[in-house]
Order: C-alpha cells, then structure tokens, then sequence
C-alpha cells in the first residue's frame, strides 16, 4: 500500500490488486484484525471491483488462537508462494512469548524480497525482533511500550495511533488498524473512498498520524508516585476551571517548588506545561468530535479569551483551531457508476489476474461478489 503523502495513483480495472497477507501470532488480538481488513473488503465494495486481495497467514496453516479464546483457521500457511504486497503481523497477548524464531526467519526473507512491512496491537514486537524496525517510528499497543523501549533501543517508538515511515505501517490496538488503513486506503485511492468507507461503518472521525493513544499515567509512573497522579487526576477534572498550581500544591501537601520537582522529574515538563496540554488536548477532541463553536471549545477548556486560545492551539499543534475544525470536515461521495459497469469492471479484473496455481482463494472475491447485491456496491467513483 502507499505510504508515501502523495497523489493517488491512477487506477483502472487492469490495475493488479494490492495483495496482502496477515501472519496471525498465538494470542492475536481479533479486534485488531477485523480493524485492519474491514475497510479493504469496503473499498473494493464501493468501488465496484478487487483493489484488495488478502490471505491470512500462520507458519503451519494450522488454526491460530485469538486473545479471546475464538479459532480463526487460515487461508495458507507461510510455505505457500504467495505474489504479496504486504505483509502485516497481527499480534496481541504476550508477544514475547508468540514471537517464535520461524516467524523471525520469514519476516525477514519478506524483507529482502522487498515487500512492505506493517502491523497491528503488538505485532510490531515480531518486526523489532526480526531487526526490521531499527532506524524507524513505530507504533505499539501501550501497554508493550515500556518492554519494547527496553528490548530493542534502536526502534523509534512513539505513542502514536499509528506510525507511518517509509515501507513500514505499524499501528496500535483496538480500533487504530482501522485509521491506519482508511490513511493508506485514501492515499492509494483518493478520500472519497476513505470517507465512504467511514461513513458504512458509522465511523465519526478518521484519526490521523499525530493522534496519540491514551496511555495510563499509573502505567508510566507505576505506584511510586501516588501524589503526582493525584494531582493530575485534579487536572482532568478542572479543565473547565483550572486550579492555580498552589490549590493545587496545597490539595496533597506539597509545597510549590516540590510540585514543580515532581514533574519535572517524572514528566520531563513543569506543572503548567502540563495541565496546558491536557486542555488543548480536550480542546482538540472537542473540535473534531461535536459541533461546538470555537469560542464555546475556548470557554469549556479554561482560555478566558478566544485570541489566547487560538494562539496557544496553534503553538502547540501547529495549526491555528478553524484550520483544524476545516481538515475534520466530511468529504462527500461523488455521484455513483451503474452497476452494470461496475459489475463488467469486476469480472475484467477477475478474469486478467486469476490466482496462480496452487495459490489459495482470497476471500476478497468472495466477499466483493456477495456485495453486488448491496446499494452502496460501486458508489465510489475512483480517479482515473
């Protein structure tokens, strides 16, 4: 998939499918595969043909064990020679102990076959250890964030949804999957597909790559600094009316400069600093998320004047509030294409790129034939 910001590439029905594979580790994270492959088989419903073809994938082709104790039977094992595009690790619960040396060996044969590389929950533990994240960003659930700092100091990791740097997509769990390929979708094909996609799934808002996950501070600071997290605990909840730092030095008896020592020390910022961020942050959601005006996100988030506000905002995330409130605007769908054309497309496509021999069924087919049926199959009209 694209990952470079760029233009969408001009597409029509003799361009070749994206094909991807998804090598399922013990453990994996179902909602995080669902994420990543729902907006492919929604693509290639509203656009009318295959731009996506993929396999799950397992060292053995044996069925693989979700983190919730679901079997999910794969469409190949990695011994099959399959055409892929991509590859994306799935991961979840404990990926030390998933990541076996088979997986390490035929990531890295992918890697010098100059395939692109991704992941989703943790299965970018699998890349680390593989040495094919070194030099690069990278995303990973939370809660594997500490334990990938410490095992592989060469890998760039962010807190980040997802991260997207050069041939590597590497995302975080839950639902994040799911923005990172509607980002890589809209740059292959254009944000009318991405937006259509969205919208099927009544998905609000598509989270972009400086969207950061939210991470537990007790995680962070573990038991040893019951007073700090008290205090930022105070914070979240006075957005509205902030506390002056000595009410709130005084709330758990401390004296000024210790309050600032403890964030300093621990936060790596002073007292300030912080609780300015976490009002911009809330700020941030407020303008994406609901209708509210730009004086009323000012007025729920403690700035006494909207210049202030809008100075702030655009200090620390580059970009003034209006600008942000313009980019999170829904784009609309362009007129659809008869279905007749979209169906003749789809069996042209089907016909010029039949599997080669031995190759297992992508289930995209299968999917994409049951769509036609569906008013929305071939809506999206793609740039050509």
């Amino acid at each position: 998939m694209t990952t470079a910001a760029q233009a969408p590439p001009k597409t029509s029905p003799q361009t070749p499918p994206q094909t991807l594979g998804f090598l399922l580790l013990e453990n994996f994270t179902l909602i995080s595969l669902a994420s990543a492959i729902e907006p492919l088989r929604m693509a290639n419903q509203l656009a009318g043909r295959e731009l996506y073809r993929w396999y799950t994938l397992s060292m053995d082709g044996n069925a693989v064990r979700a983190s919730d104790g679901l079997q999910v039977t794969p469409d190949a094992s990695t011994t099959v020679p399959l055409a892929l595009d991509t590859v994306i690790v799935c991961g979840g619960v404990a990926p030390h102990r998933s990541v076996q040396r088979e997986h390490v060996g035929w990531l890295q044969a992918q890697a010098r076959r100059s395939r692109r590389l991704g992941s989703v929950c943790t299965g970018s533990w699998a890349l680390a250890r593989a040495g094919l994240l070194d030099g690069y960003e990278a995303s990973v659930h939370w809660e594997c964030l500490a334990a990938m700092q410490e095992a592989f100091p060469k890998v760039s990791l962010t807190t980040r949804l997802f991260s997207i740097d050069r041939d590597r997509a590497t995302s975080s769990g839950g639902t994040a999957p799911l923005d990172m390929m509607l980002t890589l979708i809209g740059r292959d094909h254009g944000r009318e597909l991405s937006a259509g996609i969205s919208e099927m799934f009544i998905y609000d808002r598509v989270r972009g790559e400086q969207d950061q996950q939210r991470v537990p501070l007790k995680h962070v600071l573990g038991t040893t600094q019951p007073r700090l997290l008290e205090i930022v605990a105070l914070m979240e909840a006075n957005l509205e009316e902030p506390i002056s730092l000595d009410e709130l030095a005084d709330y758990v008896n401390v004296s000024r400069r210790q309050l600032e020592r403890l964030f300093q020390k621990n936060l790596h910022c002073s007292p300030s600093r912080y609780y300015l961020k976490l009002r911009l942050t809330r700020a941030r959601q407020l303008l994406k998320q609901t209708p509210m005006s730009i004086i009323e996100v000012a007025s729920a988030c403690g700035f006494v004047s909207t210049p202030h506000f809008s100075k702030c905002y655009r200090e620390y995330f580059g970009i003034p509030p209006r600008d942000e409130r313009l980019s999170s605007s829904a784009v609309e769908l362009v007129p659809p294409v008869r279905l007749g054309e979209a169906a003749a497309s789809m069996l042209q496509t089907a016909a010029a790129f039949e599997a080669l021999p031995n190759e297992p069924v992508s289930s995209a087919m299968t999917a994409l034939d049951q769509a036609r049926g569906e008013p929305t199959y071939a809506s999206v009209r793609l740039r050509t």
